[in-house]
């Protein structure tokens, strides 16, 4: 009789030690055991079963297992989202796409995802772009053309619309630019080349002539110039349809231009009979500035009776007549004194007052 009370406690303990759990580990529901004492930690340890701060446990670590007891386990994962081209980081338990989506409150109904919404998300997380809708134009070919669009980049808006890019062309802003707010612009200039031909004028050069007979401020045409003619072929760059530059690629002389033969005189005019006016005043003044002595140098870097400086005399057409004053004659002298008296008076001389 002993014997089958002490078995019949056996058992009676044993069943009272041994606890069953109802595991669920994202989502996958399996029956475990746990003996004797403990808590959801520990079903959790004899499981093998490690957790981090971004998993979700159900009930908490500590919570005593009563025999039928329900864990839940869910795991975090790294969900990196780029929408329009602004990147953030977040952890969600989801196990989809869509659901992370839907648990994170990111609006993405009408958006065009990287992936599919219905992959899983296992524990190595995921990343993904989300592009919004986007209302934008596109000037090309004369046109502009109007769209609501989930393209990510103008590549593939102009491959969305069915604009086709020639090898030269250009598109403002460029192709590999993102989309990443609306009221966006594209503009599609058609650029081409061709060859363009024209005939031009080639100018004729002027040959001068040197005559001893005229005098320095005399011309004269022996032969009259005449312009040439060429043919020259451009390579034109069209941007939609207009010269934008053009670059020469080969030229041929037609017709050779005529030299202007034009004949020049050297010979110096002799001193007007006018230019020896007050010569009695500029006498005056050069017997105080050089003693009267019209050939004078000193070195000083002033020259001749009235000591003009070199940048005067040749100002004031002294170069007519010699390099220097002091080379000149006085009434060669008095004659290039009364140009610059006529135009600012006696203040060039220190010598006005004798006058």
């Amino acid at each position: 009789m002993s014997l089958v009370v002490v078995a019949a406690l056996g058992t009676a303990g044993f069943a009272h030690f041994d606890k069953s759990v109802n595991l669920s580990v994202d989502g996958k529901t399996s029956a475990v055991h746990l003996f004797g004492g403990g808590n959801v930690s520990d079903v959790l340890a004899n499981q093998d079963i490690t957790v981090g701060p971004h998993d979700v446990i159900a009930p908490d670590l500590s919570t005593p297992i009563n025999d039928g007891q329900k864990v839940v386990v869910r795991y975090g994962r790294l969900l990196t989202v780029t929408v329009d081209g602004q990147t953030k980081k977040y952890w969600t338990t989801s196990t989809t796409v869509d659901g992370a989506l839907s648990d994170l409150g990111i609006r993405a109904d009408s958006a065009k995802l990287s992936v599919s919404r219905s992959q899983p998300l296992g524990r190595a997380g995921l990343a993904m772009s989300v592009t919004t809708p986007k209302d934008v134009t596109v000037a090309v070919d004369g046109r502009t053309l109007t769209a609501r669009t989930t393209s990510a980049t103008v590549a593939e808006l102009l491959a969305e619309l069915r604009v086709t890019m020639g090898a030269k062309d250009r598109v403002t802003p460029a192709l590999s630019t993102p989309i990443t707010k609306s009221a966006f612009k594209v503009a599609v200039a058609r650029v081409t080349q061709k060859s363009i031909t024209a005939t031009e004028t080639v100018a004729f050069a002027t040959q001068r002539k040197i005559d001893s007979t005229m005098y320095t401020d005399q011309t004269k045409t022996l032969r009259a110039g005449q312009p040439g003619a060429k043919v020259v072929t451009y390579l034109a760059t069209l941007v939609n349809g207009k010269i934008e530059s053009r670059k020469v690629t080969s030229s041929r002389v037609t017709t050779a231009p005529v030299a202007r033969i034009l004949a020049v005189g050297t010979k110096v005019r002799p001193v007007a009979a006018g230019s020896t006016a007050n010569a009695a005043m500029w006498d005056r003044i050069a017997q105080c500035e050089s003693g009267g002595n019209w050939s004078i140098n000193t070195g000083n870097g002033y020259y001749g009776g009235l000591q003009f400086s070199s940048s005067t005399w040749l100002s004031n057409g002294g170069g007519t007549y010699a390099a220097r004053a002091d080379l000149a004659t006085r009434l060669e002298q008095i004659a290039v004194a009364n140009r610059l008296y006529a135009v600012s008076g006696l203040s060039a001389w220190g010598c006005a007052s004798a006058a």
